[in-house]
């Protein structure tokens, strides 16, 4: 898979998701035992089992919008998977600690939340840093 289909993936991907933290069913009512979050709006659990809040879901929705966006050159793609990377290790931290778990209670980041967040961030890692796109060659057939 290349760099830019990555993005592309990725981006389609986090807008769902996105959109998925508001539709009831989908999302469920979170579990006894959940932090307190100041901001309550659709508050829940996508698939039951990774919180979100109104919040949360438009970062997903401004993550996938940027990773439409990057779609468009091999650069722009690079440096979303970079800021992928960074943005959601920060994020898996700040899972792990009481009081940051909840973004001060505007995000609910805790749960399978870490898991997943870490997982996105060493998948966009790779992409960002490490994969190598291979030039296309087109041969001409006379």
């Amino acid at each position: 898979m290349s760099t830019r289909t990555f993005a592309l993936l990725f981006g389609i991907v986090f807008i769902a998701v996105g959109v998925a933290g508001f539709i009831p069913g989908i999302t469920t009512a979170p579990h006894a035992g959940h932090p307190p979050l100041v901001v309550e709006a659709n508050h829940g659990q996508v698939l039951g089992l990774f919180p979100v809040n109104i919040l949360h879901n438009i970062v997903h929705i401004l993550f996938g919008l940027w990773g439409l966006l990057s779609y468009k050159s091999l650069s722009a793609a690079k440096g979303y998977g970079r800021g992928v990377a960074i943005a959601y290790a920060v994020l898996t931290i700040a899972g792990l600690v009481p009081g940051l778990n909840t973004m001060f209670g505007l995000v609910p980041l805790y749960g399978n939340d870490i898991w997943l967040h870490a997982l996105l961030a060493l998948v966009a890692a790779y992409f960002g840093w490490m994969h190598r796109d291979v030039a296309t060659t087109t041969t001409t057939h006379v």
